[in-house]
């Protein structure tokens, strides 16, 4: 059932004893995934629009940056072909327009297919679509009524928000989704953030023929290892993006025709100029305006709703999920946790939020994808840590493939061999994490990866020669031998 006006609610309610067994505010993935969860166990759910259905990751993240992010790299591959011997470069055209509106098409078809056509499949789910919610005793109030609710999930992600610049308020400043939007293909930008946003969006555009700047106070992916951030930044400059990193920010200005960043750099300002400044530097949790201190529900610092390992709030009864929330800002976590906020708030489940083994990525080129510990995080948990790193060089699949940029680096404790985590900057690196994050989650040794067949000639094979590194030097081993 789909719920249009408060008139429906009132009347559905009356007709249930008092309301729902469940609200959910926000209904992107996590939203979704909480109102699914509980209405497959047979509870009747009140789903809150509270913004567009669908959420950030297919209407202004995930989807539109990969669709676009993806054509970049098509647009590459031709010049990049030249490292093949015998094999010239070939230059692709872009029509701006035509690829910004490809990504709209494709946004709007998945909307459409994996969340509005979804809604009449659950007939315990009513979607509210009236907008801003507030938190009330009894449940949630929605454009001046009430949905009567015992339990609560809050599930409204998160919005960008500009870094603290002197002018930054007089500047025309472009987020993530503004410039993904832009009618017409700049000729130069300065993109502040050296995060996983800013890495990608920085590569995307330089590929469809913009200058790019990418600045960054301390470097990029800062909490990668510092390995993998050395061979991101080498492979961003061969490609002719201009990285500064290690500064501190003085001021803006500009206007619709130019910007102007001052910064300051090893001792040095420096003037900045571009077309365009795009800010992907912070993002700050949506919880403005929403009753939620009123109603018991504690904030970090960042307005982040804190919650524990069942993923209720300090508030008994209120639940959240997703980037709303102090924990992991991943679409894939945020649906996790959505569900296991709902099993616990109505299904009875007593499940615990579990990142041990959680992968993340980078959509760069190489990519850049980890799981578990990294060397610092383990030395800080108190273990005896022992690395390896192992240059692409010495994965045949990279020779293979003439693209040797990247490494790997695994971390393990040294008095049990036990892996601890690994990350992986290589071309095929987001397909290739899931096999260390299975070797994580079964607690497996440096020697038991060591030791397990892979495939020859894949990049998944590199995991092997990286474990297999920690005892021996592999470039004294002939193919396969290991």
């Amino acid at each position: 059932m789909k719920v249009e006006t408060m008139k429906d609610i009132e009347d559905c309610c009356d007709h249930n004893s008092g309301g729902y067994d469940l609200a959910v505010i926000g209904a992107g993935s996590a939203g979704f995934s909480a109102a699914i969860t509980a209405a497959n166990g047979g509870k009747r759910v009140a789903l809150i629009g509270h913004g567009t259905i669908g959420g950030t990751c297919v209407n202004v993240g995930c989807v539109p940056s990969k669709a676009m992010i993806r054509a970049a790299e098509a647009v590459h591959s031709g010049a990049a072909a030249a490292r093949f011997p015998g094999i010239g470069p070939c230059e692709h055209a872009v029509e701006w327009a035509e690829v910004v509106a490809g990504k709209d098409a494709l946004v709007s078809a998945l909307r459409q297919k994996k969340y509005a056509d979804l809604l009449p499949d659950y007939a315990l789910v009513d979607y509210v679509e009236e907008g801003a919610a507030r938190l009330v005793e009894g449940g949630v109030e929605v454009g001046g009524r009430v949905i009567r609710a015992p339990r609560v999930v809050i599930a409204t992600g998160s919005h960008p928000v500009n870094p603290t610049i002197a002018g930054i308020e007089n500047v025309p400043v472009l987020d993530s989704t503004a410039l993904l939007d832009l009618k017409d293909r700049p000729e130069s930008l300065i993109l502040i953030g050296g995060g996983y946003i800013g890495a990608e969006l920085a590569q995307m555009m330089a590929r469809m023929g913009v200058k790019v700047t990418l600045v960054t106070r301390s470097r990029l992916l800062s909490k990668a290892e510092p390995e993998v951030s050395a061979a991101l930044k080498d492979a961003f400059e061969a490609e002719g993006i201009t990285v500064l990193d290690g500064l501190s920010y003085r001021s803006v200005e500009g206007d619709k025709a130019q910007v102007t960043l001052t910064i300051e750099r090893g001792g040095e300002t420096l003037a900045i100029r571009a077309e365009k400044l795009v800010a992907t530097a912070g993002r700050r949790a949506s919880t403005a305006g929403m009753g939620l201190e009123d109603a018991g529900v504690r904030l970090d610092r960042r307005g982040a709703i804190m919650v524990g390992d069942d993923m209720q709030t300090s508030a008994p009864g209120i639940y959240a999920a997703g980037d709303v929330t102090d924990r992991d800002q991943f679409v894939y976590m945020a649906a996790y946790g959505a569900k296991l906020a709902a099993q616990n708030a109505v299904l009875g489940g007593d499940g615990r939020y579990d990142n041990a083994a959680m992968p993340w990525v980078v959509f760069t080129d190489p990519q850049v994808a980890g799981v578990g510990l990294s060397a610092a995080q383990a030395e800080a948990a108190g273990f005896d840590v022992k690395t390896s790193v192992l240059p692409l060089d010495q994965v045949p699949r990279a020779l293979a493939a003439r693209d040797t940029r990247g490494l790997i680096k695994l971390v393990a404790d040294k008095a049990t061999d036990k892996l601890l985590g690994g990350t992986i900057i290589a071309p095929e690196g987001s397909d290739t994490i899931q096999t260390l994050a299975m070797a994580l989650k079964f607690a497996m040794t440096t020697k038991d990866l060591g030791e397990t067949i892979f495939p020859y000639l894949t990049t998944v094979e590199g995991l092997k020669l990286a474990a297999q590194t920690f005892d021996m030097d592999v470039a004294k081993l002939s193919c396969c031998a290991g």
